[in-house]
């Protein structure tokens, strides 16, 4: 099942998000996938959610990618506690469907490369203290959303901010 995930690749500007997941729905059904098509269900019960909590006929990719960073969240978190229950079964079964949405995710930024970019952040605003922390926050989350957790970023920039 690993492989087929990876072959998913992330997001491409070519196919809208919605689009693209109702063909993988009709592909997973084919195959009788049934971890892959319950991911793509919860995806797609996400995305009518909020077209229709805003009236909107499209989705934007920025939308997009914060349902699905949302969805993957949800997903690890579930996990972390059906372990933490000893719910073994469970906890892998949110993880497969994690796995799933990460697919269709762009690639996570690693923490060095989160640090280059909020220390460019940062520079460019010229902040010296923890006053400029909202300032920074909301640049440093535009440019890294859906590529880096918030906590981290959050973590960065109190570190970074406080040394200086």
């Amino acid at each position: 099942m690993l492989s087929e995930i990876e072959a998913i690749g992330p997001m491409n500007g070519t196919m809208e998000l919605q689009q693209r997941i109702d063909a993988d729905i009709k592909e997973a059904m084919l195959a009788r996938d049934k971890d892959r098509l319950n991911a793509l269900r919860a995806i797609k019960s996400a995305i009518l959610l909020e077209l229709t909590r805003d009236g909107q006929s499209g989705l934007d990719e920025a939308a997009g990618m914060r349902i699905l960073s949302k969805l993957h969240k949800q997903r690890q978190e579930s996990a972390l506690i059906y372990r933490e229950q000893a719910r073994e079964e469970l906890a892998v079964e949110e993880e497969s469907q994690a796995q799933v949405i990460e697919a269709y995710l762009p690639k996570r930024l690693s923490e060095d490369e989160v640090e280059a970019t909020v220390k460019a952040v940062i520079a460019e605003l010229g902040a010296t203290d923890m006053k400029a922390m909202g300032r920074v926050m909301g640049e440093a989350n535009k440019r890294l959303a859906g590529k880096a957790d918030g906590a981290l970023v959050a973590t960065l920039v109190k570190k970074l901010l406080g040394s200086d």
